[in-house]
C-alpha cells in the first residue's frame, strides 16, 4: 500500500494525443496522479473538468496533472475533445500501474462485486516521494483540495 513518504512507483504509459508519459521523465516536478474509473461518466467527467479548470493554477505551481484509467488512448482522445480537457490522460489498459498504486480494488454495485479502479489521487514531489494520498475520492471540491496541497509543498 502506497502511503505518504513512500517512493512513487515509476511507470510509462501511452497518453491521449499520442506518445508516452513516464514518471521518471517528470523528475524535479510536482505530479498530481489521479486514477478514475471510466471516461465520459458523470463523476469522472466532473473530476476531469475540475482539474482542467484549475490547470492555470497547477501550471503556475509547477505541477503536472495526469489522469489514469483503463480506457484506450482512442477513448481518451474522444473524452478530451468532447470536454476540451487540459489534463494528460494516460491509458493503463493492463491495470499494471493501477495495481502498483493499490487502486485496482474490489467494488460493489447493486449487490454485485467486481474489480475496478477506486478513485484515488497521489501527490508526488519533485524527488519522487508521495506526499499526500486521497482514496475513495468524492469529486466535489477534490481538485481544489489537491491544489491547496500542491501550493503547500
Amino acid at each position: 500500500m502506497i502511503e505518504p513518504g513512500s517512493k512513487a512507483p515509476d511507470f510509462s504509459l501511452p497518453r491521449d494525443g499520442g506518445g508516452e508519459v513516464a514518471l521518471s521523465d517528470l523528475a524535479g516536478q510536482t505530479v498530481v496522479l489521479y486514477f478514475y474509473p471510466k471516461d465520459d461518466t458523470s463523476g469522472c467527467t466532473k473530476e476531469a473538468i475540475a482539474f482542467t479548470e484549475l490547470m492555470p493554477e497547477f501550471d503556475a505551481a509547477g505541477a503536472a496533472v495526469l489522469g489514469v484509467s483503463k480506457d484506450s488512448v482512442k477513448k481518451h482522445d474522444k473524452f478530451r475533445d468532447k470536454y476540451e480537457l487540459k489534463v494528460a490522460l494516460l491509458s493503463d489498459d493492463e491495470s499494471d500501474v493501477c495495481e502498483r498504486y493499490g487502486v485496482w480494488a474490489e467494488k460493489s454495485m447493486y449487490g454485485k462485486t467486481y474489480m475496478g479502479i477506486e478513485r484515488s489521487t497521489f501527490l508526488i514531489d519533485g524527488e519522487g516521494t508521495v506526499r499526500e494520498v486521497w482514496r475513495k475520492v468524492k469529486v466535489p471540491g477534490h481538485a481544489e483540495k489537491v491544489l491547496e496541497a500542491v501550493k503547500a509543498l
